[in-house]
């Protein structure tokens, strides 16, 4: 589709061919915002459940933020469509105090909280988000801005594992590689489900979010337009008016979803080196409990990128933090490195809750000590400064 060309439908056998894989799942959780993008997921999921005399559950969510007057009103239309075409749903809403900054990035965790949370309590190991080629070229374009390497360029993923909260709680969140299932795996380049994992599945993300505008046209579908898309305070809405002048230049949607089309096979194959080398690397056997340690003459002789990213696996695996910054590891490796040229086999740092430890027996990551808190009486008042 050119810009000359009006956008089509998306067809019936199109629909077949986006959900074929999800026929033998027991129920699939469709996230509906009201949107165009996510009403028009509702809408053809619906329509392919509909032409097929077996196949799963389908239950629309619509997660409420909170965040506008209008929110409430728009999840009750989504509830009335839903009846309409024939799909259970729910609303869930997020409850709780609203941070004063980064205020997108909280309403994302906690969607794909509560989102987990429910599938959970259903039994459904599918999540389906609307997220389309548009949305992926934002994401692309907004991680290069913040320097993102390899991993974060590679975009979305048509399929990716989302951890599972107890159906009590609200505890889910986008999984974290190799932090969550053992440092031979990254998430990055896996998509199967483990225990407690749910699949994050996006079917429209080689589709044009125009086509989907258009197939809710012609259905005489209505949809609602959440007025934060456009407000210049957030930099997705600052990119999306950038895209055309980057179209231009021929920099247009179809040319970043390939880039990351190709960094995901780059990714791939760089985790799959990763994975040969930890078996080369890691000195001994690591039961859950115990540290990694490394050989530093397999481990120096790795390229670089290699043994960052097994560095980083065995930060994640050890420490009891948030995943370390690419740049945090590339500051860790350069030091290790320059102590090991230097002769200096003696240097200690601590990273994202690890004890990283190059020493003459070799290179130990484990969890590190808890930090000491210095303790302070009260002063009496002849020492009173």
């Amino acid at each position: 589709m050119t810009a000359a060309e009006p956008a089509k439908p998306v067809s019936a056998a199109e629909a077949n061919k986006l959900f074929q894989s999800l026929t033998q799942a027991p129920a699939l959780v469709l996230a509906v915002s009201g949107g165009p993008d996510s009403t028009a997921l509702l809408a053809l999921a619906a329509r392919w459940r509909a032409a097929r005399k077996n196949g799963p559950k389908l239950i629309a969510v619509t997660v409420d933020h909170g965040l506008r007057a209008e929110s409430d009103a728009e999840a009750r239309a989504v509830k009335r469509l839903a009846r309409r075409l024939g799909v259970q749903h729910r609303i869930l809403r997020w409850r709780g105090q609203k941070p004063k900054t980064g205020l997108q990035q909280a309403a994302r965790t906690a969607r794909y909280r509560l989102l987990g949370s429910f599938a959970g309590s259903v039994g459904a190991h599918h999540i389906l988000t609307a997220h389309t080629i548009d949305d992926q070229v934002e994401t692309v374009l907004f991680r290069m801005s913040r320097g993102s390497g390899i991993s974060g360029l590679c975009g979305m993923r048509e399929v990716t594992p989302l951890a599972l909260a107890p159906s009590s709680g609200e505890q889910p969140a986008p999984s974290r590689g190799a932090r969550n299932t053992g440092i031979v795996r990254s998430m990055c380049a896996s998509t199967r489900r483990t225990t407690g994992e749910a699949l994050l599945v996006r079917p429209f993300l080689g589709i044009p979010k125009a086509r989907l505008i258009a197939t809710l046209q012609a259905a005489d579908i209505p949809y609602v337009e959440d007025p934060s898309n456009r407000d210049p305070r957030f930099a997705r809405a600052r990119l999306r008016n950038v895209m055309p002048a980057l179209a231009r230049e021929g920099l247009d949607a179809g040319r970043i979803a390939l880039f990351a089309r190709r960094l995901q096979r780059a990714e791939t194959a760089l985790e799959a080196a990763v994975d040969a080398a930890v078996a080369r690397a890691v000195a001994r056997g690591f039961p859950e409990a115990a540290p990694v340690v490394l050989d530093p003459a397999t481990f120096f002789a790795l390229p670089a990128e290699i043994a960052i990213r097994l560095l980083g696996r065995a930060v994640a695996r050890t420490g009891d933090e948030v995943r370390a910054q690419l740049g945090k590891l590339e500051a860790l490796y350069d030091a290790l490195a320059s102590a090991r040229r230097a002769g200096k086999l003696r240097l200690r740092r601590t990273l994202a809750g690890a004890m990283i430890t190059l020493n003459r027996t070799g290179l130990t990551i484990e969890m590190a000590p808890p930090r000491r808190t210095r303790r302070f009486s009260n002063p009496s008042p002849e020492k009173r400064y």
